[in-house]
């Protein structure tokens, strides 16, 4: 499983039309053949900062499936203007470590 983690930094004061904007877009990424997941969490310190968790099956699954898909051109459209800076997407692995 691949995990993929983006802090979401939105504009101030825009935070419920981001929240009902990911709501929307939400169904779109679960289309996505390797989805098995996601939570977006708000930060307590800085309301407008959100992360992004979402679990794939395989990297690709994000990176070709999902970023190549129609589904995808839609989230854009729903979401990225609400961002600033443009958030960075970063990818983690379990690591398996002895008990």
């Amino acid at each position: 499983m691949i995990l993929e983690v983006a802090i979401l930094d939105v504009r101030s004061g825009s935070e419920a039309a981001f929240e009902a904007a990911f709501a929307e877009a939400r169904p779109l990424i679960a289309l996505i053949d390797g989805f098995l997941g996601l939570e977006l969490q708000r930060c307590l310190e800085r309301p407008s900062r959100y992360v992004l968790l979402v679990r794939w099956r395989k990297l690709e699954d994000h990176t070709e499936g999902f970023r190549g898909s129609p589904q995808y051109l839609r989230w854009k459209a729903l979401l990225h203007h609400f961002y600033d800076p443009f958030p960075t997407v970063e990818h983690f692995q379990l690591v398996n470590l002895p008990p």
